[in-house]
């Protein structure tokens, strides 16, 4: 994009985001994978030790930032969008384990109980992080959900959605951790 914009005096402005979450994410991924595997009681895989980091940013406030700097960003800029929410893959699994445990109960003990640590990916980076300082310097912008709104957010949306959700489940692959060994 970069070279385009130079080569072609394209008015461009680039972004870069940590990891997305929220309604219709498509269940490949760690949060609908446990949202979804812990109401079917299933296992709820967590690689390694659980102790992989990462800034998690829900998806309408990325939505949100897209439009602020495609409307006020410098051209030929690059913004990083964060979530400003680390936590450990463990303390995520948890937090959701939790909402669910408040919001569809089991019949007897915790979600937690379902977790399951597996072994971990080969050349697993132990943790993504994004500064976000410029887009919050420049442009004012910050996150407006917390790790905790957003994920209830995320659990209602799955809880009210089955019916978007349960027919992917018989497609390949879905429900299951990408990038495991074979």
């Amino acid at each position: 994009v970069r070279a385009w914009a130079e080569t072609y005096g394209l008015p461009v402005v680039l972004t870069n985001c940590s990891n997305n979450y929220g309604p219709y994410h498509f269940p490949e991924k760690l949060v609908p994978v446990i949202i979804i595997n812990a109401l079917a009681g299933k296992e709820l895989p967590i690689y390694g030790d659980g102790s992989n980091i990462r800034d998690w940013l829900y998806v309408e406030d990325h939505a949100d930032a897209l439009l602020l700097v495609v409307q006020k960003g410098t051209l030929g800029r690059s913004y990083n969008i964060g979530g400003e929410n680390e936590r450990t893959n463990l303390e995520l699994v948890q937090t959701l384990c939790s909402i669910l445990d408040e919001k569809r109960p089991k019949h007897s003990g915790s979600y937690r109980d379902q977790i399951t640590f597996v072994t971990d990916r080969p050349g697993h980076d132990a943790r993504y992080a994004i500064d976000p300082a410029r887009i919050r310097k420049e442009l004012g912008w910050r996150p407006s959900v917390t790790i905790e709104e957003g994920m209830e957010r995320t659990v209602d949306w799955y809880l009210e959605n089955e019916a978007w959700w349960r027919p992917l489940l018989s497609r390949k692959g879905v429900g299951q951790r990408l990038g495991a060994k074979a």
